[in-house]
């Protein structure tokens, strides 16, 4: 039970100095398209697309654990691509809240005169506000020895906030090449985001601390094994400062053609983090998944492999004119 516990407290430590260096992340992190390059807004095979996910991490080993909630929206128009997104992301006994709201636009290039290789460019802005509930957290000083130990928040704790919510500017930005070629066996794509661009000012004690930049180089390769079934391996790589977490993924998709719908299924690896697998289905202009991911690094006794649970929901309003539509990346 001690060990447990060691491990335990040393997982709150980490989870503290990541703060300053990592920004929430998701698994199934290309489902929501805004959220992993603003060079996809808009790149879709619709004329609308509105999508939604939520994440719910470390409920096994924290008394609060960490929750992530998306929702955003684009459309194209021509060559450019418009659309928006909110975030709340909430950790911790002290209820940490980060709220961004994101403004995106994209501009699509093709290559070739069938537009089968684009490249695709985007631009992010908005705002991002971060507050945290500071008299619910204890600190060493305010530790009793007395009748076992306890906590006493009568006593002072010694800190002293400057304020206890501030709202930065957001600005991110990305490029993106892609193969939308509907025949072909091969459709490779590959792209960069980075975020955080203006490194925005952020301290509850008046300090000069400075957001790191968060940088993502994202590829795959979708590979039509056949009519009816497709394999897409894919990688993440993603770096805030000293920071790095790395992420390997395979997809599947096969269609039934009675039914009409496509069944999805995913595995992931976060090296030295988690597995996570996904299921989900596409019908219509509708995409469902869910996916968990499986603790696998030095917590797993504590957490009993137990990490986070996701789930996406996304609907796409299809066009009427097919002439105009902006084949989106085959993921």
């Amino acid at each position: 039970m001690k060990k447990k516990l060691l491990i335990f407290y040393s997982f709150l430590c980490l989870t503290i100095l990541n703060i300053k260096a990592q920004d929430f992340h998701l698994s199934m992190y290309d489902a929501g398209p805004l959220f992993l390059n603003p060079a996809l807004t808009g790149v879709v095979d619709a004329n609308l697309r509105v999508h939604a996910q939520y994440r719910n991490q470390w409920q096994a080993v924290a008394f609060k654990p960490y929750n992530t909630a998306l929702i955003s929206l684009d459309a194209s128009k021509g060559k450019w691509g418009f659309g928006g997104q909110i975030i709340n992301m909430r950790a911790g006994v002290g209820n940490y809240n980060v709220l961004q709201g994101l403004f995106s636009a994209s501009y699509a290039v093709p290559l070739d005169k069938y537009k089968r290789n684009n490249l695709s460019f985007g631009i992010q802005a908005g705002a991002t506000q971060k507050r945290v509930e500071a008299g619910l957290y204890t600190f060493d000083n305010q530790y009793n020895t007395s009748n076992g130990g306890f906590f006493d928040k009568s006593i002072a704790s010694g800190e002293t906030y400057s304020r206890q919510s501030f709202v930065t500017e957001q600005v991110n930005a990305g490029f993106m090449y892609f193969n939308s070629k509907q025949q072909a066996r091969l459709n490779p794509f590959f792209g960069y985001s980075v975020f955080n661009l203006t490194m925005p000012k952020e301290t509850y004690y008046g300090y000069n601390n400075r957001l790191p930049m968060r940088h993502y180089a994202h590829a795959g390769l979708r590979i039509n094994v056949t009519e009816l079934f497709y394999v897409l391996p894919k990688v993440l790589i993603m770096m805030q400062k000293n920071a790095m977490e790395q992420l390997y993924s395979v997809d599947m998709g096969y269609f039934f053609k009675e039914q009409e719908f496509y069944a999805l299924a995913g595995l992931n690896y976060r090296a030295q983090d988690a597995a996570v697998i996904y299921v989900g289905a596409r019908k219509d202009n509708y995409i469902l998944k869910v996916g968990y991911d499986a603790n696998v690094s030095s917590l797993k006794e504590a957490s009993k492999y137990r990490g986070a649970f996701e789930i996406s929901f996304t609907y796409m309003a299809k066009k009427s004119n097919k002439q105009t539509v902006r084949h989106c990346p085959r993921l």
